[in-house]
């Protein structure tokens, strides 16, 4: 058989599992002509969940008709440079497209098309067609970003009014109810975009939040329902990718290359492909990290690296976890970006989703030197005191002299070895 698991690709809409709610929730809105903001970190799934949502079977299963809707999906990452006329003319073009059935109104569309500049009133011209004919177009919008965030052709002027033009159609156009749109961004729209005017309502506030978290137990067993494996293997796949969606596929994707072989498995081989394979998705978080986020996450890495470490003199970090309770909030956003998990014991009140990952800050902190340390000491000071910044950067300076102390990878991840040496149940 094909292998099952997807890398490097969205999800297909017949191999999707899980986000039951979260699909109920889009479908909801989708019958009530509303609209979603849908947010998640990298690799969580969210073009994966708007091409299921795409999907004429998906519609069926939530007791939809799709012939009802003009279905169109767009990435404005696509938009190059992103303008709102742009905008607008790529969601006319591919209505255009998914319109078969309506050759009238798509020589409408290709009329509107041929002018200088699509704006706004060229899509609600469009919809009012489109209502006449009972149908509604559900606008489906990935890497939303995009539109967030200023480029050489496109002011923060120009950002705030496209914005504020989105809502208006949401809210007080007469075409509203011929329109239901679903956008996707890695951050809440209150973290992106325009600054708010005092007297002005949100330009997001007719949006439903719906984020999209790692897989709970029950989604990741229906993921990784097709490998047989003993209960030990699972639990090992769990440390290196917790219920991170993208690392899963990966570990599926190698665990299952292993089994069809009929060999036995090379756990060396495993975990090469698995970093090699997730270090790029890895170091695209960390730049992502503000500051902050990047030295708690260092903090962390260092806390649970002391375990691990046989050496007599290392370092202390005793009352460095205070540091943690004090920073929920970046903390917070880290959790939800799918970068560590919130954990019921122990002194640090998280851990890394994947274990590989802990290992990679723990990489970046030898890649650091003298020069860094100097230009983060403003940002150390606004987390911690003047002592604990010291014992911070004592670690540190243990961590570049003692880097043969630190396991190697088969030894860091002995449940994963462990586990293979009983890969089949």
């Amino acid at each position: 058989m094909s292998n099952p698991f997807n890398v490097g690709k969205p999800v297909p809409p017949e191999q999707f599992v899980g986000r039951s709610y979260e699909i109920a929730a889009a479908f909801d809105q989708i019958y009530n002509r509303a609209h979603l903001a849908l947010w998640g970190g990298s690799g969580m799934g969210k073009t994966s969940f708007l091409e299921l949502l795409a999907s004429p079977q998906a519609w069926n299963k939530n007791g939809l008709d799709p012939s009802q809707a003009a279905i169109v999906l767009l990435n404005c990452e696509n938009i190059i440079p992103f303008t709102p006329s742009g905008f607008w003319r790529e969601v006319l073009s591919l209505m255009k497209d998914n319109l078969g059935s309506e050759p009238g109104l798509q020589g409408e569309i290709e009329t509107l098309l041929q002018t200088r500049k699509t704006t706004k009133d060229s899509l609600r011209q469009v919809l009012g067609k489109l209502g006449q004919k009972n149908k509604f177009l559900v606008l489906l919008v990935d890497d939303y970003d995009a539109a967030l965030r200023p480029n050489e052709q496109y002011t923060e002027a120009e950002m705030e009014q496209f914005v504020t033009e989105c809502r208006s159609f949401a809210v007080h156009c007469p075409e509203r109810k011929y329109l239901s749109m679903i956008v996707a961004s890695l951050k809440r729209l209150n973290e992106l975009g325009p600054q708010l005017r005092p007297n002005a309502s949100p330009w997001y506030n007719h949006y439903l939040f719906q984020s999209l978290k790692p897989f709970n137990k029950k989604e990741i067993a229906q993921l990784l329902g097709g490998i047989p494996m003993k209960p030990e293997l699972r639990d090992a796949i769990d440390e290196i990718a917790s219920g991170h969606p993208r690392f899963l596929q990966m570990a599926g994707f190698f665990i299952y290359r292993e089994l069809r072989t009929g060999k036995r498995p090379d756990v060396q081989a495993f975990i090469t492909d698995f970093e090699r394979d997730t270090q790029p998705f890895f170091h695209s978080i960390w730049a992502r990290c503000s500051e902050q986020q990047q030295t708690l996450l260092m903090l962390m890495a260092l806390s649970h690296l002391k375990g691990r470490l046989h050496h007599k003199k290392q370092f202390d970090l005793r009352g460095m976890e205070l540091i943690f309770s004090q920073r929920e909030r970046e903390l917070t956003k880290l959790e939800e970006a799918g970068v560590i998990t919130r954990v019921a014991e122990g002194r640090v009140p998280y851990s890394f989703t994947s274990s590989i990952m802990e290992r990679l800050v723990i990489q970046e902190i030898w890649n650091s030197d003298q020069v860094f340390l100097q230009e983060r000491q403003k940002v150390f000071l606004n987390l911690m005191s003047h002592d604990q910044v010291k014992k911070f950067q004592t670690a540190i300076n243990w961590l570049w002299t003692n880097k043969n102390e630190v396991p190697s990878t088969l030894v860091w991840l002995t449940k994963l070895v462990a586990a293979f040496n009983g890969f089949i149940s």
